[in-house]
């Protein structure tokens, strides 16, 4: 007897479910939990899902793979390991309708049984040993309004802090990509323990959180998402502590921070320790890897004071010799979700990489240059020097100048400059050749702009505000600012953290609609981090690494110890040197010299989130091509019709491939002109390539078709056709472009234009026809 996998469902699966006691409450039929990868002409690619996805009391317990009734019952079982792998659930089962297989996949086995486990049955196999704090905390549901729904991975991340949290656990670390919501799951952890009244005292009582940052904007951020506990939360700031004569408030829930304003100053006390020491139940520290881990930060003494409290880390980069402090003293994430995971699920946006390269990224002193200030050495300045050591102002204004080159005039951009004096330099040089009249089209958003940089980075934020399109910016931007349209990163420092460098790319990741991808802009060799076997991965499991002196931009850093008079270790004679005083920084203007870009390389990113080099990017086609046709001939035969020519593209862009890469692949084989058939044709059997004009001129030679329409009207329209492919391609032979055709061709109505070919079949047929024709061999 043969059912359809619909068919099994129903008939099988379903009563055997509700057999087992699986109310309706408890299942969710073809769970998508990805949302596809982002490709280019705002389509995704394939969402992933599962067949059956069963909860109780709030927890996600198993997935079950439906197949066919006359198919084997384990058929999809690893692809369902894999999912339960991301779903982090424990209980795989297949069933064809008439055999059940169950996996557990903590035990790595698996055995038919007769029945499903009931619910209860299950979750005491899951809970085994009992918490009854756990089992309450995690049956809390989120906190969600309208049609909202958590992401699958926000989901887990709470679930796996709750339940350290609920076993005790002090110190718990979340290691999620930057634009993935730590703050929204931040918030859903203290709204359940808010909700369930849990506190280290385990006594009825609502918890005291604590939420530090290092930056007002990131704790404002935090404080809007956690807006549903408004009347019981504040923020510890000057304002609030002088409006209560110098007490800090107390009469709150949740409390916001940045670390500054409570932090010990030099000749003032630390207004955390107005507290006592055990006032807080949870502290969260929201990017933690920025100092707060480290045994001479003001975090850490924050934190040692709060001993008691549970310290909840959230970061977005993976342990590295430059973070290694927070590892070591959270301890391995709880959870990690990475960028690469992000991207590939479609949670995050794609980016590609253009490396600017100039013929004055090394400096060489001529005598012809004019020395406005300093006092040159004689070697050869190179990128790390540039800003810091050496000022070249036409440097300066020849990349302003390519930047706008390789930007669209209106899409949001950041500069990531050396420092304050840099990013007004690169504004005032962007503003000199800029073409948008507005004042406020590129400006400078640091320290030191006070009240009117964050009120300019407010409206860049601000979706429905074009102004302003460019931002310069040293550190200030680096991390936690939420600016969804972001739609270029331009790097013009260079960048040795890879910390830092997670960060700053994250700035360009966050959705937004009709973003396909955004563009990383690297005049310095700083997206060489792609490349680095760090960049990431999951955090490993390593012994303790303690790292002195470690050089990090970052301004919450272990402060360098100060040398000591007669110290053996300051110089050969053991005799204290005071450190020699910083030069003036050299300024210098080129006389005669004729600078430019001289290199401009696109890469795109693979699905290991690394860029790859052209040669790995047409290995990687041409080793993917068998896959989707096996011969030349089926090749033509799936591009000749419309409907099979977009499920090829479709499934070229689920690989990486879409409508930006095969560009860039056709400039690489000066292909520009030819269609994407003769491409793949080119690459595939080494077919000469042949130009879209000569492909439609040859068809219009093929008198035996066109003799097939006597009406001169059908053939004009046919030419019509033709002549629109080589100018636009094949997006003119979309079968859904016909109509629009029609019309441009001055042929009436639909109706009018199917007479002309004696009905509409006959049009239809025409049309595809036509295709098959164009396709033949040249």
């Amino acid at each position: 007897m043969s059912y359809s996998e619909h068919d099994t469902r129903a008939k099988f699966i379903d009563p055997q479910l509700r057999l087992s006691e699986w109310d309706e409450a408890y299942i969710i039929r073809e769970y998508y939990f990805t949302d596809g990868r982002k490709l280019s002409g705002n389509k995704r690619g394939e969402r992933l899902y599962v067949d059956y996805l069963l909860k109780y009391k709030n927890v996600p317990l198993a997935i079950i793979e439906a197949k066919r009734y006359d198919k084997q019952s384990t058929e999809g079982l690893q692809q369902a390991i894999d999912y339960a792998q991301k779903l982090k659930i424990d209980f795989v089962y297949s069933s064809n309708g008439k055999q059940i297989y169950e996996f557990c996949i903590s035990e790595g086995k698996g055995d038919f049984i007769r029945n499903y486990p009931t619910p209860e049955e299950m979750y005491n196999r899951i809970f085994a040993q009992k918490n009854s704090i756990k089992e309450k905390l995690l049956s809390i549901p989120f906190y969600l309004t309208g049609d909202f729904k958590p992401r699958y991975y926000q989901e887990i991340a709470v679930n796996k802090v709750i339940e350290a949290i609920a076993e005790d656990k002090k110190r718990i670390l979340l290691t999620l990509a930057t634009g993935t919501g730590k703050t929204f799951v931040a918030f859903q952890i203290a709204y359940k323990l808010f909700t369930a009244r849990w506190n280290v005292d385990k006594i009825e009582r609502r918890p005291k959180i604590l939420f530090l940052a290092d930056r007002n904007i990131l704790a404002d951020q935090a404080i809007n998402t956690f807006n549903p506990l408004e009347r019981d939360l504040v923020k510890i700031n000057g304002d609030e502590i002088r409006i209560r004569n110098g007490q800090v408030p107390t009469n709150a829930n949740v409390f916001f921070a940045i670390y500054q304003a409570i932090a010990e100053k030099e000749n003032i006390g630390g207004y955390y320790k107005q507290y006592p020491s055990d006032f807080f139940d949870i502290v969260i520290i929201d990017e933690c890897h920025r100092g707060s881990a480290n045994e001479n930060g003001s975090w850490r003494d924050i934190l040692d004071y709060f001993a008691t409290a549970v310290h909840l880390g959230l970061t977005a980069t993976p342990k590295r010799n430059d973070n290694v402090n927070t590892y070591n003293y959270f301890g391995k994430p709880v959870y990690e979700y990475s960028l690469k995971d992000g991207i590939n699920d479609g949670f995050l946006t794609p980016y590609k990489v253009k490396r600017i390269r100039t013929n004055i990224d090394e400096y060489i002193p001529t005598k012809d240059d004019i020395v406005v200030s300093g006092e040159l050495e004689d070697r050869i300045y190179g990128l790390s020097d540039f800003e810091s050591r050496i000022i070249v102002e036409d440097r300066t204004d020849l990349i302003a100048r390519a930047i706008l080159a390789n930007i669209r005039e209106m899409d949001k951009t950041i500069i990531f400059c050396v420092n304050q004096e840099h990013a007004l330099m690169m504004r005032d040089a962007i503003n000199k050749h800029k073409s948008v009249k507005d004042p406020h089209y590129c400006v400078r958003v640091t320290s030191n702009e006070g009240e009117i940089g964050k009120q300019l980075l407010e409206r860049f934020q601000d979706n429905d505000k074009d102004i302003p399109v460019i931002l310069t910016s040293s550190q200030m931007l680096t991390t936690g600012v939420d600016a969804r349209n972001v739609r270029n990163v331009v790097l013009v420092r260079v960048i040795n953290s890879m910390v830092e460098f997670k960060q700053i790319v994250g700035r360009g990741t966050r959705i937004f609609e009709n973003k396909d991808f955004f563009t990383i802009i690297d005049f310095t060799g700083a997206t060489n981090n792609f490349y680095d076997k760090d960049w990431d991965d999951s955090a490993e499991e390593e012994d303790e690494i303690i790292i002195d002196g470690e050089e990090d931009l970052n301004p919450i850093t272990k402060p360098k110890p100060k040398p000591k008079p007669n110290s053996q270790d300051d110089n050969d004679e053991g005799i204290y040197m005071p450190p020699e005083p910083q030069k003036e920084k050299i300024v210098v203007k080129l006389n005669g010299r004729n600078i430019k870009v001289i290199d401009v390389e696109v890469r795109y990113v693979g699905d290991n989130g690394r860029p790859l080099t052209v040669s790995e990017f047409l290995e990687k086609l041409i080793e993917f091509l068998p896959n989707l046709f096996s011969s030349e001939e089926q090749l033509r035969e799936l591009w000749s019709k419309p409907e099979t020519r977009e499920e090829l593209l479709t499934k070229l862009g689920q690989t990486g491939f879409d409508d930006e890469q095969i560009e860039t692949l056709q400039k690489m084989f000066e292909a520009e002109e030819s269609d994407v058939f003769d491409l793949l044709a080119y690459v595939s059997y080494s077919k000469e390539l042949v130009t879209r004009n000569h492909r439609a001129e040859t068809t219009k030679q093929k008198s035996d078709f066109f003799k097939n329409y006597e009406n001169e009207k059908a053939q004009q329209f046919l030419y019509f056709v033709l002549d629109r492919y080589k100018k636009d391609g094949i997006e003119e032979l979309k079968r859904d472009k016909l109509s629009e055709l029609i019309q441009l061709n001055g042929l009436g109505t639909t109706q009018e234009a199917a007479k002309a070919f004696g009905n509409a079949n006959n049009l239809i047929n025409a049309f595809y026809k036509l295709q098959q024709v164009m396709y033949q061999a040249v």
